[in-house]
């Protein structure tokens, strides 16, 4: 084990740090952590929305409208707080303001969501209607893939304009808020001009277009192992590079799915057996065998921080551990971060490639009833793999030995993290400890001195 982890430090680790460390990848990650807070709210709005036990669920479903309210506040609208912190984490970097940078970013991004006119015409009681609205549908994950490139857009000619020094300059004595204004005007019009040509002139639909580039995965998806296994590793390949991968993946195969998952039932009604059903992997194959507390087995990563020495570590599995069992991860994708982390980046994509193949054979094989139940996705794992698979306590211990594999990939990863964190605690303590005891130029520090 020291020898693999020595190998992965050393070999794996510099060239993908090198990465994780490039100026717009900081930004990046600085900016979608920011929206940490508005997750976890939304993250727990969502289990309460969808509760797990069906009593409770049927007193709750007349208000499901209100409950969910707060989630597409925060959630649903995550890529424009993103949007917003990104553009100000990058615009720092160069030394800009950081302020403008982010409105400049949101500006850009919302320039390509074009809004409706929903009944701008007045009621039979004579109120107007609603107006102009702006469609949510990519402005939450669906549309951060979107908002991480015009943010670069919008900063990067920002500081072009700053650099070759077109801007307008304010005399001495007006209020640092209105200079930064005048001084934004110029690469404002040119950002907002350019994509509104592309988006409303030329009628170019950014969003649909970057959906678009994984249609062509419909056609090669199947019931196929390596058509699983394609889509799962696009998916987290997706995610590793910040972009929320099952918005985009997952609405292109979903109709698939779920034409495998009627086909299933249909065929179970029938009188077929569980085990020798028509498709061996619709979504719940998925969502209760493959993604157990999220995309990339993330309910094991939760679980191995409780082990680690770091405090932040620990911190964050007590944050993240009660979403987590109920399948919700953006907390720790988004908070230790596990997206756009290169320690992560291995462990995350490998894990889900290889619970897809040892699931694909359990189930295949027989060794497991077929998914014919789309259970509540807020489930603990081994309860809704009992209850997809038609009640069968094999998909429960599938669940087990699924999270025990996926806990031996992780383990080096996490030890690696974990000292990484604790390095960079230590350090803080000792400055911390510095500035609070300074040592005097009378008194010789020798290199033995130890502070207690």
């Amino acid at each position: 084990m020291k020898r693999f982890l020595e190998l992965i430090e050393t070999k794996m680790m510099p060239p993908m740090t090198r990465i994780g460390n490039q100026r717009h990848m900081i930004a990046i990650r600085n900016g979608v952590i920011s929206t940490l807070s508005l997750i976890l709210i939304g993250a727990f709005i969502m289990v309460l929305a969808n509760f797990p036990i069906p009593a409770i669920a049927a007193l709750l479903a007349p208000y499901t409208g209100i409950l969910t309210l707060p989630f597409r506040i925060t959630m649903g609208l995550m890529a424009i707080y993103a949007s917003f912190a990104m553009g100000e984490s990058l615009a720092r970097s160069y030394d800009l303001d950081g302020v403008t940078g982010g409105v400049l970013s949101l500006a850009a991004f919302l320039t390509l969501t074009v809004p409706l006119n929903v009944d701008a015409h007045l009621t039979a009681a004579g109120e107007a209607g609603i107006g102009w609205v702006l469609p949510m549908q990519f402005l939450g994950g669906a549309g951060m893939f979107t908002a991480i490139l015009t943010m670069i857009f919008a900063v990067e000619v920002y500081r072009f304009f700053i650099r070759h020094n077109i801007t307008i300059k304010m005399p001495d004595g007006v209020p640092p808020a209105v200079g930064r204004s005048f001084g934004a005007l110029f690469p404002a019009a040119v950002i907002i001009i350019t994509l509104w040509v592309i988006r409303s002139v030329l009628g170019f639909d950014v969003n649909n277009f970057i959906a678009s580039l994984f249609q062509p995965i419909v056609n090669i998806i199947g019931n196929t192992l390596g058509g699983a296994l394609i889509s799962v590793l696009f998916i987290h390949l997706l995610w590793a590079a910040g972009v929320h991968g099952m918005s985009i993946i997952g609405s292109v195969v979903r109709p698939m799915w779920l034409i495998m998952l009627e086909a299933n039932i249909t065929a179970m009604a029938d009188g077929v057996p569980l085990t020798q059903l028509p498709f061996v992997a619709p979504e719940p194959f998925f969502q209760w065998v493959v993604y157990m507390g999220g995309a990339g087995v993330t309910l094991v990563t939760v679980l191995l921080l409780f082990t680690c020495r770091a405090k932040y570590c620990r911190e964050m599995a007590k944050l993240c551990v009660v979403p987590a069992v109920f399948n919700i991860n953006e907390p720790l994708m988004f908070g230790l971060p596990i997206m756009m982390n290169p320690v992560f980046t291995i462990p995350f994509i490998l894990s889900p490639v290889v619970l897809t193949i040892t699931s694909w054979i359990a189930v295949s094989a027989g060794w497991v009833n077929h998914f014919v139940f789309n259970a509540p996705w807020t489930l603990p794992a081994p309860i809704g793999a009992y209850l997809a698979t038609g009640n069968d306590w094999r998909a429960v211990i599938l669940v087990f030995i699924n999270l025990a594999i996926a806990a031996l990939i992780y383990f080096p990863f996490i030890k690696i993290y974990d000292r990484q964190m604790l390095a960079e605690e230590n350090k803080a303590e000792m400055e911390r400890l510095e500035n609070e005891y300074p040592v005097k130029a009378e008194y010789p520090v020798t290199e033995t001195q130890v502070i207690a």
